[in-house]
């Protein structure tokens, strides 16, 4: 049996894989923020503050992009630090996020019907897909690109 151990260099990774993250979660959360704007659905995401400003759907669509963002670098780690698996599993996050929060979360808090699949949840499926496409296709690269620039000093 082997026993690992979380070293400090470990451990102080972490803040920087979630910034990351975050800022992938960004990236992320534009390309999808734009396709709701088109698909007249952001101000959606203004009502979970009760607001009709789109101004403050995107502001909390994209605070939640990064939250999630975060999440995403914090779970997935090493194991997204290649674009292919990365963009694999930042999909799958992004259906895992669907289910939880565009099919239950999101209705229940605004008092409609949970788990609702309907032509606009479809749409809202591949709004999150794509999220988690460039979510993680951004991390990698961004992780890619900051080993390379520590391994050159």
């Amino acid at each position: 049996m082997t026993t690992t151990h979380a070293t400090p260099h470990a451990l102080s990774a972490a803040p920087a894989h979630a910034a990351l993250g975050a800022a992938a979660g960004l990236a992320g959360g534009i390309v999808f923020g734009v396709k709701m704007q088109a698909m007249g659905m952001i101000s959606m995401v203004g009502m979970l503050v009760h607001s009709n400003s789109t101004a403050v759907a995107w502001t909390v669509h994209l605070a939640v992009s990064a939250a999630l963002g975060a999440g995403f670098a914090l779970l997935a780690g090493g194991r997204a630090e290649k674009l292919r698996p990365a963009a694999l599993l930042g999909m799958g996050y992004g259906a895992v996020w669907w289910v939880l929060g565009a099919l239950w979360l999101m209705p229940a808090r605004l008092g409609m019907p949970v788990f609702q699949l309907t032509a606009t949840s479809g749409k809202s499926l591949v709004g999150h897909l794509m999220y988690g496409a460039v979510l993680g296709l951004a991390y990698a690269g961004v992780h890619r690109a900051m080993c390379r620039t520590r391994h050159s000093r």
